[in-house]
């Protein structure tokens, strides 16, 4: 029996970045040996074992063979016999083909350090193409190590293109779709992901509300860049330097789905995108099975977008109605993301990148004023009595929550 690291660990190793999760396998071995050195079994495909101690994963040695579509068509071989290479082999890039024995030595058949060497991410084998999952896999690494350089292998990205023509990643599954999806919107460089996907043709199947994008013009005074599709994923990389949480990122990626369905007459102009967005956005999460979080937020953002971009010219009963239909009073911290996204989409655009965006804190400082009228404090100045009763009650805290806001932006100019 013989044990190797492998994989991710070894990668980031020799790339100098911080190792997160231990993978190893195992050669040589059949699973009653691992039960008979207390290792737990894990997973019904193949044999994987749980480490008694460290809990780390331990798979015996494998090769694959294709017997049907997506990434569930494949049958595992394991056996004593299955070599450290057969093993490898299998895997999807050559910088996670490489594995380190005990004595720290470096295991690469298939030339995985001077890929790092020269940052390419390039498929290990044919075998690559018999996966789709691995078009959305590497899509998710160009988006890792894309701040470090690297860049996809030219043929790899014709094997990706000529896998998408051959319909395979129609087989894929929606929560496998979406989990590595959510991997990737936590990468620095989550747009990569999506570009990556644009140019294999994999987001026109995959994501197609957001690939409908492509093509239709806005405004050059306000959007110099022209295209919707490349304005939302300019939203996402402001998202990326703005927040690390992925439904904020997430939520500006796909706040104009809506201008796929401006007519044709009217463009470049988006009349009412706001509101037309929300069935898309609706259709892309449910077939997906986003979470609600992501869900409710990107829904928000796509209604009241432009709403927060005109804080400075709306009167303060739109603003309180704004406030209140986003629930910004019970859930302030969502309403921050919502603003979060809004500003994204502001600087996403070609020339505005580094330009402020004020009207981030103006809704902030007018939920805040907003947030000191409650039901107690209008009690404690005689507003309400206890007489007061259910509907006044609501329209006097509205009164006053107005009055705030109004001298809020008064005091301000």
């Amino acid at each position: 029996m013989e044990i190797f690291l492998v994989g991710g660990a070894v990668r980031d190793q020799l790339l100098g970045l911080t190792v997160k999760d231990r993978d190893w396998v195992v050669v040589g071995a059949s699973p009653k040996q691992m039960i008979e050195l207390n290792y737990a079994q894990v997973g019904a495909d193949f044999p994987v074992f749980l480490h008694p101690t460290t809990k780390e994963e331990y798979a015996l040695a494998r090769t694959e063979r294709k017997k049907g579509h997506g990434y569930q068509g494949f049958e595992c071989h394991t056996s004593p016999e299955v070599s450290l290479e057969e093993d490898l082999l299998r895997r999807d890039l050559t910088i996670n083909a490489m594995a380190m024995g005990p004595d720290n030595q470096i295991i690469d058949p298939f030339n995985g350090q001077a890929d790092i060497h020269s940052k390419t991410l390039r498929h290990v084998s044919q075998a690559f193409a018999e996966d789709p999952l691995r078009i959305l896999r590497v899509a998710r690494f160009a988006a890792r190590f894309e701040p470090l350089g690297f860049h996809i292998a030219n043929k790899t990205r014709k094997l990706m293109q000529s896998m998408e023509k051959a319909g395979e990643t129609r087989h894929l599954v929606a929560e496998r779709v979406w989990q590595e999806t959510d991997r990737a919107l936590k990468e620095d460089a989550a747009w990569i992901f999506f570009e990556t996907l644009k140019d294999t043709g994999s987001l026109r199947t995959l994501f197609p509300e957001i690939d409908a994008l492509f093509g239709i013009p806005q405004p050059p005074k306000h959007h110099p860049e022209i295209d919707c599709g490349i304005h939302s994923l300019m939203s996402l990389k402001a998202a990326c330097k703005l927040s690390k949480e992925p439904d904020v990122r997430f939520a500006s990626l796909i706040h104009d789905l809506g201008k796929a369905l401006s007519p044709q007459d009217n463009l470049p102009h988006h009349y009412g995108h706001e509101k037309k967005g929300l069935k898309l956005i609706k259709k892309l999460c449910q077939r997906l099975k986003v979470p609600s979080n992501y869900y409710d937020l990107a829904l928000l953002v796509s209604e009241f977008h432009t709403h927060i971009h005109k804080a400075k010219e709306l009167k303060s009963a739109t603003i309180l109605k704004v406030l209140k239909q986003c629930d910004a009073f019970r859930r302030p911290d969502r309403f921050k993301k919502v603003v979060l996204c809004c500003e994204a989409d502001a600087k996403g655009r070609t020339g505005f990148e580094d330009t402020e965006y004020p009207q981030a804190k103006l809704f902030l400082e007018a939920l805040k004023h907003a947030q000191l009228v409650s039901t107690k404090s209008l009690i404690q100045q005689g507003i309400i009595t206890k007489e007061t009763h259910g509907k006044e009650i609501g329209n006097q805290i509205d009164l006053e929550r107005k009055a705030r806001i109004k001298h809020f932006f008064q005091n301000m100019q």
